[in-house]
């Protein structure tokens, strides 16, 4: 019975990931469209535009509606892809021990899904992870729907000017460049301070089964228990390596937003 209703709730929350938060985010007409990919990076050009010409540190009218959308849209995921987790998490656990207890045809069918729910758990945590990093500089996050590569009309011109201003002094460059410079050290902090707890929590996981697997003598509890641990180690050292990797690119916000836009 718990399996049945861990396995519903997974199949539930999975597809509300994709379809879920652009329904939770928007907030009156004016974002109604923002569901639509094309609509949505119509509007962060269009509002990337406005911003920078405004002359203000204080997003324009059209940019602000942008980021408050987006700000919802990754809290929403953010919460749906971690409540996904947590049962697929708890799933996981169920369908393995059925695993090591169970025979023949119904063991390999446990093994199958085993795998499948621990594929789809790796993939809620990248999920929730990455919207955590864009509810906490949902500006930033908003920018990469940007087509950097454009070089004519409003946009090409836009770009261009924030370039030279990376090129140069920011301090002299309009109010706009020094809160991207700003929102993209955030950006880059949450994703080194949330890896970094990643890699704590895997490595406490990794040490707890490892004494597990010490401590019983069952084959295939220790089968399991020992690619779990391995695979907590892989984890652990993959996070580690990506929470490094955004401490450097904090340090050296104005660099990567110009190695960003001579994309």
């Amino acid at each position: 019975m718990r399996a049945r209703v861990l396995a519903g709730l997974a199949l539930l929350l999975g597809p509300a990931v994709f379809f879920g938060p652009h329904l939770l985010a928007a907030d009156g007409s004016s974002q109604s469209g923002f569901g639509d990919q094309g609509v949505l990076i119509g509007a962060v050009k269009k509002g990337f535009v406005e911003y920078w010409g405004a002359g203000s540190a204080d997003y324009s009218p059209a940019m602000g509606s942008v980021v408050d959308y987006w700000f919802r849209f990754h809290v929403a995921k953010a919460v749906i892809s971690s409540a996904w987790l947590v049962v697929l998490v708890a799933l996981g656990v169920v369908v393995w021990r059925g695993f090591v207890r169970g025979d023949g045809v119904r063991r390999a069918w446990l093994a199958v899904a085993g795998a499948g729910i621990t594929v789809g758990g790796l993939f809620s945590l990248v999920v929730a992870l990455a919207n955590v990093q864009g509810a906490v500089a949902p500006f930033t996050s908003a920018l990469t729907m940007l087509p950097v590569g454009q070089r004519g009309g409003a946009l090409g011109g836009t770009l261009a000017q924030v370039r030279e201003g990376l090129a140069g002094d920011p301090a002299s460059a309009p109010p706009a460049l020094g809160v991207m410079i700003d929102d993209n050290v955030r950006y880059h902090v949450t994703m080194a301070v949330v890896a970094g707890v990643a890699t704590l929590a895997f490595v406490v996981v990794s040490v707890v089964l490892w004494r597990r697997f010490a401590g019983t003598g069952d084959r295939r509890a220790r089968t399991v228990l020992a690619g779990f641990g391995a695979l907590c180690v892989v984890l652990a050292l993959a996070m580690a390596v990506v929470g490094v990797a955004n401490v450097s690119v904090a340090e050296h916000s104005a660099r990567g937003l110009s190695d960003f836009f001579q994309a």
